[in-house]
């Protein structure tokens, strides 16, 4: 960062205009930005707020890369530590493997995509979830090595969405909720709102909102006319139904 003055001919020139009198360089500012946090920092209701790099809030961590990759591990986590506890119910032989697909979808799966809805999705956050989803299913139907079976027919022998589609499902209906929400709700204004200024240079992260809008994008639609039709509960299902729709059929060409 440079800082320049009109005031005596200081320094060396830097443009036809201006004098270079002072350079910070990036350690400095660096350096000046931790001793002014320990100096000044951030409190609330009279009580200092510890500066941490994550945190936990309503069972979802949230760290400073504002990513989901840190949320997701912990979720598969927390279900593996839930389908491990149930393990009597999988080996049962008194209940259908239907019963025991339920409660999985209930017990399990939910503990799984527990605020899926507003994960920053990519091909390897899908991948660790379907992964995990599908191993699970194995153990219920009680398929292991040598025996094999393929990730298809597992999916439609337990009567399973592709965590894909049902991450897509459960974020769009979440969205239809939020945009139903009034003008001055923090979740309908953190959802729609489009910070001014300029990005660094290089390419930009995919975040949830260039997700929404992408997709957006390909359906010829708009914020406006998001808003207008989540007004009408039945109209938002339809397009949920027909959003999945359309994404799958790309995918599959």
């Amino acid at each position: 960062m440079k800082t320049s003055t009109s005031e005596g001919k200081r320094g060396i020139q830097c443009t036809a205009q201006n004098q270079l009198d002072d350079l910070d360089f990036a350690d400095d500012l660096a350096l000046l930005s931790q001793q002014f946090l320990h100096h000044n920092p951030i409190t609330l209701d009279g009580e200092t707020l510890e500066d941490v790099e994550s945190f936990t809030y309503l069972g979802r961590i949230i760290d400073e890369q504002g990513g989901s990759d840190v949320d997701v591990k912990a979720r598969i986590g927390t279900a593996r530590v839930a389908f491990l506890q149930l393990k009597n119910i999988w080996n049962s032989k008194q209940l259908s493997t239907n019963i025991k697909v339920r409660i999985f979808n209930t017990n399990v799966k939910a503990v799984l995509l527990y605020g899926a809805e507003t994960w920053r999705t990519t091909t390897t956050t899908i991948k660790k979830v379907q992964v995990f989803i599908n191993s699970c299913l194995r153990k219920i139907l009680n398929i292991h090595w040598p025996d094999t079976i393929s990730n298809s027919f597992l999916s439609e022998r337990t009567n399973q969405l592709p965590a894909e589609e049902e991450i897509r499902k459960r974020r769009w209906k979440w969205i239809g909720h939020t945009l139903r929400k009034s003008s001055n709700c923090i979740t309908r204004q953190a959802l729609t709102w489009n910070p001014e200024g300029k990005r660094k240079r290089g390419r930009p992260k995919n975040t949830l909102r260039r997700i929404i809008e992408a997709v957006m994008k390909r359906m010829n639609n708009n914020w406006k006319e998001q808003k207008r039709i989540a007004q009408d509960r039945v109209g938002w299902r339809m397009l949920v139904s027909g959003l999945c729709s359309f994404t799958k059929s790309n995918r599959r060409k």
